[in-house]
């Protein structure tokens, strides 16, 4: 047969778009069972799934692969879903790894198609009222398995998991003795009555029944009629043994009982007692994150709309976390939570406010956050000892520490450029607070540790209507060089004083140096009164960072950003401009310099005749 080159191309052709319908086709699929899923289990909390949506950007709780084509994670912890899972939903989803459903009410049976999904390798279905029997068939990959506090029961079978890492099934209705395949896991069945095995376990001598007679063992074999009148004789049990036989059984059908009944309780209300423990830094005590939290108030972690995050509190108070800092208002913690997920998690402490009015200010501070130059708060947290804020992780960190960290010859200069787009991104962010609750809100602590970076830093304040909750003084030590004269003297906040502190806040731009700057031993000099002196002088050139001065062409706006800041920083509020002037004043700062330079290249690029 010939080789005819148009069928090849044909058939080199079609290959991409069969690759394409087949990757279509997938996501489809997922698509369609979890939608059969959600139809199938009532939920509480809106999912805002549908068929006009994409899956993988749009669903909540919902992670696909990287080429998005298949659906890898499925995370709906708390979301209220109530029912039973119907077979040929999630069990559908060929390539899913990781499958959180904790902390709702699940009841029924677990389809056994979810368990030994091929590619799953995590578990977790804590926290429900599931009682069907101890799966059977589990994935070659599951390394993690959480089935505690549900209602499983029946015996163990004898099932291999190599690669499990975790098991849980405590606090279950399990029974029987534990199979030699699960002894490497001694603690994972505690809180079953009816179980046996090793420590931590009752001994089986001690909690296993024999097993039931034979009913053919246990029939008489014929006699004779002697023979039989004298065993009969020999085997009547008087009166008060008949009674004591009853009595002891029934203390004992009251005893199994109350057993049950107090392991239910302790399901319910135990929740993750043992769980609140923290990876925090060495100064902190090992549980400080999250140890006054009530039991009986858990998993109630309010999240605002459109936000994506999708854990509970339980899943913030096992994450481990890495203290970020310490402020006037509480420590600030870098939480790691389930598959990656990272947050920030604010504790607040010595709030002033009951819980009403603290959850109304939690909505300004939510509307205040919609603007791209805020921190968004994302949820939050409020009990009678604990007061927990959510926001987003920046992992850029603070302007504070990209000033004044690392200054070594080593370090990449912050330059020129991006100093005036953290100016401007902080300047926009303050004048969107001050708009808030008809032009009168304002921020109160405005500092370089509270201006956060993203990725491609810009910059977004951060502890936006913290102040109007807090009871913490206004003259501390880490603060008080941000603070306006007047707001020591009166400790009355305004938005005026917000403008002085984003003038400090630029002038430590400018500068390189923290508002309080030792000065011989015990003295203190403020940064403006310094910037002040420096500049009365005549030596505006002294007042500059180091690492600014290598940047010639800019020395001009330097110059205007410096007298910018002191207009800021004047002493009487009437004095100093709105946030919406400082924008304006540093907006044309920044269009008459490039005018300059576009202006002074051309002339460069005329040749002489």
């Amino acid at each position: 047969m010939k080789f005819n080159p148009f069928i090849a191309f044909f058939v080199f052709a079609l290959l991409p778009q069969q690759k394409f319908v087949q990757v279509v086709a997938d996501l489809d699929s997922d698509k369609q069972a979890l939608l059969e899923f959600a139809n199938g289990v009532p939920h509480v909390k809106k999912l805002n799934w549908n068929l006009a949506t994409p899956v993988c950007t749009s669903w909540v709780g919902i992670t696909c692969n990287t080429n998005g084509t298949d659906v890898i994670a499925v995370r709906l912890p708390g979301v209220g879903l109530y029912g039973t899972i119907p077979r040929n939903t999630i069990g559908k989803l060929k390539a899913l790894k990781v499958l959180s459903l904790r902390s709702n009410n699940i009841n029924g049976s677990l389809p056994s198609d979810i368990p030994s999904i091929p590619s799953l390798q995590c578990l977790f279905l804590q926290h429900n009222n599931l009682s069907s029997k101890f799966p059977v068939t589990f994935s070659p990959r599951l390394r993690i398995v959480d089935f505690s506090y549900n209602s499983i029961s029946g015996t163990i079978p004898n099932v291999d998991l190599p690669s499990v890492k975790v098991l849980n099934f405590s606090y279950n209705n399990l029974s029987g003795s534990i199979p030699s395949s699960f002894k490497r896991f001694p603690s994972s069945f505690i809180g079953n009555p009816l179980l046996c095995g090793s420590e931590p376990l009752k001994p089986c001598s001690e909690s296993v029944v024999s097993p039931s007679p034979s009913p053919l063992t246990d029939f008489p074999s014929p006699k004779t009629g002697s023979q039989n009148q004298h065993a009969t004789s020999k085997n009547k049990l008087g009166v008060g043994s008949i009674i004591a036989i009853v009595v002891g059984g029934l203390a004992f059908v009251f005893l199994l009982l109350a057993v049950i009944f107090i392991s239910r309780l302790k399901r319910k209300h135990s929740g993750s007692n043992g769980m609140l423990k923290s990876k925090i830094s060495q100064n902190d005590k090992p549980n400080d994150f999250g140890s006054g939290v009530q039991e009986a108030e858990k998993n109630k972690l309010f999240f605002f709309e459109g936000c994506s995050y999708n854990f509970d509190l339980e899943d913030l108070l096992k994450a481990s976390a890495e203290v970020l800092g310490k402020g006037s208002y509480g420590t600030t913690y870098k939480a790691a939570l389930e598959e990656g997920t990272q947050v920030v998690v604010k504790r607040l402490k010595e709030v002033a406010v009951g819980k009403k009015e603290f959850e109304q200010q939690m909505e300004v501070v939510n509307r205040v956050g919609r603007h791209p130059n805020v921190v968004p708060l994302r949820a939050y947290y409020y009990s009678k000892d604990e007061k927990l804020l959510v926001y987003n992780y920046m992992p850029a960190g603070s302007l504070f520490a990209l000033l004044h960290g690392n200054r070594t010859s080593e370090r990449t200069p912050l330059d020129w450029d991006t100093r005036m787009k953290i100016a401007l991104g902080t300047a926009r962010g303050i004048a969107n607070i001050h708009t808030e609750g008809g032009g009168k809100f304002t921020h109160g602590n405005i500092k370089s540790s509270n201006v956060l970076l993203s990725d491609e830093l810009e910059a977004c304040v951060s502890d936006a209507g913290l102040t109007p909750l807090m009871n913490a003084p206004l003259t501390t030590s880490r603060i008080v060089g941000y603070r306006a004269p007047e707001v020591i003297e009166t400790r009355k906040i305004t938005q005026k004083s917000d403008v002085y502190s984003f003038g400090v806040l630029l002038l430590e731009m400018l500068t390189a140096k923290a508002p309080l700057q030792p000065s011989g031993q015990d003295d203190v000099v403020d940064l403006p009164r310094w910037v002040r002196s420096v500049v009365r002088e005549e030596w505006t050139a002294e007042v500059f960072d180091v690492e600014l001065l290598r940047f010639q062409t800019f020395q001009e706006e330097m110059v205007q950003m410096l007298q910018i800041a002191l207009t800021c920083v004047a002493k009487t509020p009437d004095m100093r401009p709105t946030m919406d002037e400082a924008i304006r004043m540093i907006e044309d700062v920044r269009q008459s310099e490039s005018k300059n330079r576009t202006s002074s290249e051309a002339d460069s690029n005329i040749q002489t005749p």
